[in-house]
Order: structure tokens, then C-alpha cells, then sequence
């Protein structure tokens, strides 16, 4: 590792950040380095793993190989890939069954159905299909509506691969919005990418145990592995930034909501000097900030008339429906301090636990802020959009009370550089 990667890495970014720097000395192993370097899959590397990955000392480059491969292998397990959608594979099968149920509630559908080809399905192949239902939303004595006319069929599709696929059955009276549409494809493309990666694992595993493997085939095996793992870091980018759309889409009056707060949250952090790293996550916090509302009803979400107690409990409740979500997501697992915070005030008066000032963890209060921002600067049902002076002048009004002043000063100075 050069100086100033060195450098760059104490001030709070990964080593496994992408630069060209990388490639001057061993182009094996600085790619290797490189396909991992996505924030949101990093954190399953341990420091220890990235020191051996970078040394060049060892002899015996086969044995060298076999360990990066063992540990990748530990990291990438199935558990690990398929958990990022929110479950471990505790028992054969379940896993399928509770994404199903996840995804109707997610998107509000009738049903979801989960379909694997052959050779993924081990232990229920179905010699007369090459795809066996392994996972469903409904009970195994309802059947599926196969005549419905509106039936979505996303196929679980990841280069030559074609893992399986998702079938959703729509509500009658409901059509699924595109968000919802590109939310199912991009959780099938999670799930072939995921599957693919565990065939992958185990076919390194055997090739490793091979007395007579090569260097160059290990070194075959390490290229396709951290080329599929480099995928899985930018799939479950896409997942990220889709579930917001989704959480978004189920209010017509605030639609990208979400990007704009993550937007803001990012240029405030630039205002600041933070690192690319601490950036990148309160990015990611800001897009799932209200990813609690992913599992509230539309009718409750956008209700006009006065709401009961009861629907005033569910909507001041969202943050931590979404942070029990965050906390089954592994690769999101390190925006959940940044979300489980951000409704606290800088009087100590906020919730869930009352922190007071500095006690609130920075990303939460930039989230806060930007997110009060964004909200004044949108058409809300009650009232119409604030200028840009309006907002900041409410926003003022509030500093040292629910706003840190040092963050109201910087977004004041981030809108005035604007005009």
C-alpha cells in the first residue's frame, strides 16, 4: 500500500477504495483488493483479512491463494448473501418463504411466489420441471392464481445464469407502480447474484481441496469470485437506492423525498470535510431514513382527514419498524445508529432516547436537518411548498433547539451558495 493510501486511510476511507494507484505493483492481488471495494460490502472484511490480502512475502503463492479464498469463502457464505435480503437460512427452505411474505408486504400484492431452477433447488428437483416452487407467501393448501391476467414474472437472471424467478400475483384492484416493478427486478437480480456466488463458493471449495490444483487455477477461481462479489457490492447498491423509491412511491405528495434528503445529507458532509466513507453511509441513511413506511398502507400513508390514535401511533412509530429492518440487512447494518437517532432533538426533548446535543451521532443530526429542510421545500397535503428563505428562516428559529447550530450555520451557507 502506497503513502498515501496509507494516508488516505487513516483519515476514514477503505483500503479497498478504487484508484488506479493500485494497479503499479501485483495487478492480481490490487484487483483482487479491488472488486472489494463497494462501502456496502467492506465491512464483512476484517482488517486482518485486508493486511493479508496486501502482502507479498509469502512464498508459497498456492497456499497464499488458498487462504484468501478460504476466507472469502467464510465471509460470502450463503448465510451472508442471501441474508441482505433481511433472513438467514436457519432451516431448508424458510429463508424462501419469508422473502415471499417480506416482498407482498413491501409492495402491497396479493402474492409472491418463489421458483428456483434444478440445480439450485438441491434436495426438491423436479424431474418433470426445470423450476421447483421453494417459497411462498400464501399457505401450501391455497393455490396459485396462474389464470390471473395480471401476473408479473421477474426472472432470477445474472449473466448465462438464470437461477429461477419471482412470481408476483397483483391485488385485483391494484396495479403495481413501476417503483414497486423495478424493486421486485432488482431483488431477483440480488437473489441470482447471491445463488451465483454460492455455486461459486463451493466449486472453489472443491477445487481447493484437490491436491494437484494450481496456482493459475486458484488464481482463476479468486478472479471470478471477486468479480461476482464485486456485482453483489453494486446490486445491493441498486437495492438500496430502489427500496427508497418504493418507501417514496407510496406518497403522492412527497415522492423523491428520500434522494433530495440524501442529496442534501451528502453536500452537507462535503461542507464539512468529512471522509468518503462516513459520506457515503449518512448518504445511505438519508435515502432509508423512512424505510419504516415500506410496511404502513398507502390509505394510511396519505389520509387526509384526522387521524385516530391508533394511525398516529403506526406513523410516529416508522423509524424504528425500519431500524428492526436495517438491523436483518447485514450489508446496511452500519447507517442503523445514523436512522435510530435521527428523531432526537438537540435540546435532549427528542426521541427515542432523549440524547442531547453532541451525545446524538453526527450523521443522524445531518440527516435530521436536511430532512426538515427537504420537507419544508415540498407541497404537503396541509400547506404549500416553502421558498428557500422561508425554510432556512424556520429552520433558524429552531437552532440549539431541535437542530445542531453548527449544522444550521452550514446549511444556511450550502443555500446561499446556491442563489
Amino acid at each position: 500500500m502506497t503513502k498515501e493510501n496509507t494516508n488516505k486511510k487513516e483519515e476514514g476511507v477503505s483500503v479497498f477504495s478504487r484508484s488506479a494507484e493500485l494497479l503499479d505493483n501485483d495487478p492480481l492481488e490490487e484487483i483482487f483488493a479491488l472488486n472489494l471495494g463497494d462501502f456496502l460490502t467492506e465491512h464483512l472484511i476484517s482488517e486482518d483479512l485486508a493486511q493479508k490480502i496486501k502482502k507479498h512475502d509469502i512464498k508459497d503463492k498456492a497456499e497464499s491463494l488458498k487462504k484468501q479464498l478460504a476466507e472469502l469463502i467464510s465471509i460470502y457464505s450463503i448465510n451472508n448473501t442471501l441474508s441482505v435480503l433481511g433472513f438467514t437460512n436457519k432451516e431448508d427452505y424458510i429463508i424462501y418463504n419469508s422473502i415471499a411474505k417480506t416482498i407482498v408486504q413491501m409492495i402491497d400484492a396479493k402474492a409472491c411466489h418463489i421458483f428456483l431452477a434444478n440445480e439450485y433447488a438441491i434436495g426438491m428437483e423436479n424431474e418433470e420441471s426445470g423450476l421447483v416452487l421453494v417459497g411462498s407467501s400464501i399457505s401450501p393448501d391455497e393455490e396459485i392464481d396462474c389464470d390471473n391476467p395480471k401476473l408479473v414474472h421477474m426472472p432470477m437472471h445474472y449473466g448465462s445464469e438464470n437461477a429461477g424467478l419471482i412470481m408476483i400475483e397483483p391485488r385485483p384492484d391494484k396495479e403495481l407502480s413501476e417503483e414497486f416493478v423495478k424493486l421486485i427486478k432488482v431483488t431477483a437480480k440480488l437473489f441470482a447474484i447471491s445463488m451465483m456466488l454460492q455455486k461459486l463458493t463451493d466449486e472453489t471449495s472443491k477445487a481447493m481441496s484437490e491436491s494437484d490444483v494450481t496456482s493459475s487455477e486458484l488464481q482463476h477461481y479468486r478472479a471470478e469470485l471477486t468479480a461476482v462479489i464485486g456485482d453483489l457490492g453494486e446490486e445491493q447498491q441498486n437495492f438500496v437506492e430502489m427500496l427508497a423509491k418504493a418507501v417514496d412511491a407510496k406518497s403522492e405528495f412527497h415522492n423523491n423525498h428520500s434522494q433530495h434528503v440524501a442529496d442534501l445529507s451528502k453536500t452537507i458532509c462535503e461542507y464539512l470535510g468529512l471522509n468518503e466513507k462516513t459520506k457515503d453511509l449518512i448518504y445511505y441513511a438519508g435515502l432509508l431514513q423512512n424505510i419504516g413506511k415500506i410496511t404502513i398502507p398507502e390509505e394510511l400513508f396519505n389520509k387526509k382527514e384526522k387521524l385516530s390514535k391508533e394511525d398516529w401511533e403506526t406513523l410516529q412509530n416508522h423509524p424504528n419498524i425500519g431500524v428492526s429492518l436495517l438491523m436483518s440487512i447485514n450489508f446496511l447494518s452500519e447507517v442503523i445508529p445514523y436512522i435510530h437517532y435521527h428523531k432526537e432533538r438537540w435540546d435532549g426533548r427528542g426521541e427515542p432516547e432523549g440524547l442531547k446535543g453532541y451525545s446524538i451521532p453526527l450523521g443522524s443530526r445531518i440527516i435530521a436537518i436536511a430532512d426538515a429542510y427537504c420537507a419544508l421545500r415540498e407541497d404537503r397535503p396541509y400547506r404549500n411548498a416553502k421558498t428557500e428563505e422561508e425554510a432556512i428562516a424556520i429552520i433558524k428559529q429552531e437552532s440549539e433547539v431541535k437542530w445542531d447550530p453548527q449544522l444550521v450555520n452550514a446549511l444556511e451557507c450550502i443555500v446561499a451558495e446556491k442563489q
